[in-house]
């Protein structure tokens, strides 16, 4: 699996989204893109960064850019989870793990000795050609909306 870095193209996906629409990539040519892969829906850390997206929404769009998260979490959890925390961005189901595939992020985890394959909490952001821009991998939810906007609006 090749890693990807900043100034590659950003690999292209369509996925079913929340309330029923696709989010595809190439739908997005001429915006910043920024794609937060994360593991679970209505978890701890993976609700506390989507939260802090959906409240920066507007500055990120202020800055040119689409927030929109990834997990293999159904449509359905998807949209339970949006509505049970009042989120505003858009959610894409990776059910077949194509797009974890492609961004590198479906890795080896570990927990409590066991070894498991999972989604790494990643962030990429895609300039308005779609080339990757920057690349936050093993994200630490702390502060992390804060310098994501931060290069967004750079």
């Amino acid at each position: 699996m090749m890693s990807l870095k900043i100034g590659d193209a950003a690999p292209d996906f369509d996925l079913p989204g929340s309330g029923g629409a696709r989010i595809a990539l190439k739908a997005l040519k001429g915006r910043k893109v920024v794609l937060y892969f994360y593991p679970k829906d209505d978890t701890s850390g993976c609700t506390k960064e989507a939260i802090g997206f959906s409240a920066q929404k507007a500055s990120f769009e202020a800055a040119g850019a689409t927030v929109i998260g990834i997990s293999k979490d159904s449509v359905a959890s998807h949209d339970k989870f949006i509505k049970k925390h009042d989120l505003s961005i858009a959610l894409g189901s990776d059910d077949e793990g194509a797009a974890c595939e492609a961004y590198g992020v479906w890795v080896e985890k570990s927990m409590y000795g066991k070894k498991y394959m999972g989604i790494e909490r990643a962030t990429f952001l895609i300039d308005a050609k779609g080339k990757i821009a920057q690349i936050w991998r093993k994200v630490s939810v702390t502060g992390h909306v804060e310098a994501v906007l931060k290069e967004t609006e750079s």
